[in-house]
């Protein structure tokens, strides 16, 4: 592959991602030149990709905002064999070593401005950032998109032992913190937010990256559970008005669910849970004291997911 040398940046990208990492240069080391501009073609699509979900998917590609963030990625993949190659290019601000890890990579490292790091990272103050990654969508992601045969549902989660879906989580701030709590992959039901948006990966802290990640629709879900024979069990908040029937979080059920499939259903703060959840799973409350509203869904995911992990699950 030829190396290309800065001044290439001036003329349009090509529109095809395979086409847009060939404007970069390759020569890590000697490469001393800095980007300044952030009119510059490829400033201009890293911003592109931190704000457009659409992009993003089109390209395969999301933006990564910190240094510690990029380097949990790389050492938990490194372990599957992916380490610092899902890195596709470094931003490094100038005056900055090059991290551990990068110096016999093959991500590309190109040196910014303080100004072109905040464009990039969005930022108000980038003061604290060294580092911005373009990072490769890790093949654990799955756009089904509708198309893909439910019959190849058995591939998507390794070990579909404790699955949490999603039904509808607008927040990326929730989004995320519910990625990171999940134990054996996220499945995504319509109207959930892209989970590499930047506050979703920011909440995530680089677990979008680690977990199978499934977007899908209900059909999928449905399948999924079939294949495996899975407990649908839905969280919902407890109804004070009147006597409820409903079960309750405690470790009598979860002993009770220990080695079967389960998927975890949890909908958004705005709207609750869509009507097919309600049709097809066991809702499940968590108990509260007092006359309190109920919790932020993040929060009960945490729970409910500590509650119900098998034990010894790794």
């Amino acid at each position: 592959m030829p190396c290309l040398r800065l001044f290439a940046f001036s003329s349009p990208l090509p529109t095809h991602p395979a086409a847009r990492r060939n404007t970069l240069p390759r020569n890590n080391s000697n490469n001393n030149r800095v980007i300044s501009s952030p009119s510059n073609p490829f400033v201009k699509h890293c911003v592109k990709l931190r704000l457009s979900s659409s992009y993003r998917r089109s390209s395969r590609s999301a933006i990564v905002v910190g240094l510690t963030p990029i380097l949990e990625i790389c050492r938990f993949r490194e372990l599957e064999e992916w380490g610092f190659s899902l890195v596709d290019c470094l931003l490094l601000l100038d005056g900055c070593e090059i991290p551990d890890g990068f110096r016999d990579s093959s991500a590309r490292i190109l040196r910014v401005s303080a100004h072109v790091m905040k464009k990039v990272s969005g930022l108000q103050s980038a003061d604290s950032i060294e580092a911005v990654a373009l990072i490769k969508f890790p093949s654990s992601f799955l756009d089904l998109n509708g198309d893909q045969e439910e019959a190849s549902c058995g591939a998507w989660f390794p070990s579909p032992q404790r699955i949490l879906a999603l039904d509808g989580i607008q927040d990326p701030g929730n989004l995320g913190t519910l990625v990171r709590s999940a134990m054996d992959g996220v499945f995504l039901l319509p109207g959930c937010c892209d989970p590499f948006n930047e506050k979703a990966l920011r909440a995530a802290r680089g677990a979008s990256f680690q977990l199978p990640l499934v977007s899908g629709n209900w059909l999928h879900l449905e399948a999924l559970r079939n294949r495996f024979e899975m407990k649908m069990l839905a969280g919902h908040p407890d109804d004070y008005s009147e006597k409820s029937e409903r079960p309750l979080l405690s470790r009598e059920l979860a002993d009770s669910l220990t080695g079967m499939p389960l998927c975890l259903v949890l909908g958004s703060e705005g709207h609750g849970l869509s009507e097919k959840a309600l049709q097809v799973c066991e809702l499940v409350s968590i108990p509260m004291v007092g006359m309190f509203e109920s919790l932020n869904v993040s929060v009960a995911g945490g729970i409910f997911l500590f509650m119900l992990q098998p034990e010894h699950h790794p």
